[in-house]
């Protein structure tokens, strides 16, 4: 995605000034699956980043992953590192047999700022438990264990694990991975169109009852701060809107689906992370969504001498 193909989605205003704008795409999918509207490059390969998370979930269950309920929300996390995401990587380890010691994503600070604070207070050094991606990987490691296959060398492109991830990814999204890089935990990271991730959204969200795929998006659902964390915006949007789910990932990526088929994915051009709710909550009010939280997340205030004097806001010219 070039930054000549985007469109303007966002822009920051301050004290009645236009100070920043950021350019991106939105894919919107109706409820039967249709695209509903456009904007931006919607077709050429981008990376979803941690957004892929939930579709790589169901593919683990798809391979015998044994988990429901919290752990199975925390293995589709970008989590906080709070200490009970921190608790619920060693429940998904001890399963397999394994601690923390077998992890191999890139170790990290808890990312909320709060359990950050107290965790290096108390002389918390980096490590891959405390990462955000350590319930996905924890989760890795269980499906490799419950197939025989071998811990070591999980993350590689050929490891019966990530070949089989892959080819449910794809299936998911309705069109085939455009290119597999390394994600910043260091697995595997499968690129797909802004359509393609928002129909892998929806094939979660429709799938019957009792399916891998509607096992995470239920999951998700029920348990959103494991899937992020309790002051993140994507646990606010899945609690305050009824039937919806929704992950986020680096680099600006942020989708939802609802139990209905409507979807949407969100990239914004820069990587700016600070645009992308408000993008997504613009674009899922022209799908016809209403909620009290949709107003609360609408626009974020820019300050000024610790006081509001302007707004984040959406700023799409949507295609008639």
């Amino acid at each position: 995605m070039h930054a000549r193909d985007a469109v303007l989605v966002a822009e920051v205003v301050r004290s009645g000034l236009v100070e920043s704008r950021h350019r991106g795409s939105v894919a919107a999918l109706a409820a039967d699956g249709s695209v509903a509207f456009a904007a931006g490059v919607t077709d050429a390969p981008m990376y979803p980043r941690s957004a892929n998370k939930p579709a790589q979930a169901a593919a683990m269950l798809r391979l015998g992953l044994p988990l429901d309920g919290e752990l199975l929300a925390l293995a589709a996390a970008s989590h906080s590192g709070e200490p009970f995401h921190q608790d619920g990587a060693r429940r998904i380890l001890a399963l397999a047999g394994l601690d923390e010691s077998a992890l191999r994503n890139t170790p990290g600070y808890p990312i909320d700022s709060a359990t950050m604070a107290d965790y290096v207070r108390k002389g918390g050094e980096p490590s891959a438990l405390a990462a955000d991606c350590s319930g996905k990987h924890a989760a890795m490691l269980l499906t490799c264990v419950v197939n025989s296959w071998p811990t070591d060398g999980y993350m590689e492109f050929g490891h019966p694990l990530q070949v089989g991830i892959r080819e449910i990814v794809g299936e998911l999204a309705g069109e085939p991975v455009a290119h597999t890089g390394i994600d910043g935990c260091g697995a595997p990271l499968f690129a797909l169109t802004l359509t393609g991730l928002a129909r892998l959204f929806r094939s979660l969200a429709v799938a019957p009852d009792g399916t891998p795929e509607r096992r995470v998006a239920a999951a998700i659902q029920a348990f959103p701060e494991y899937t992020s964390g309790t002051t993140r915006d994507e646990a606010q949007l899945v609690r305050g809107v009824p039937g919806l789910f929704c992950k986020a990932g680096a680099e600006a990526v942020l989708a939802a689906a609802l139990d209905d088929g409507r979807a949407v994915a969100v990239k914004v051009d820069d990587g700016g992370a600070r645009a992308r709710t408000v993008v997504l909550v613009a674009a899922l009010r022209r799908l016809g969504v209403e909620a009290p939280v949709l107003d609360e997340l609408a626009t974020a205030p820019v300050l000024g001498g610790g006081h509001p004097v302007g707004e984040l806001r959406a700023a799409i010219a949507w295609p008639a």
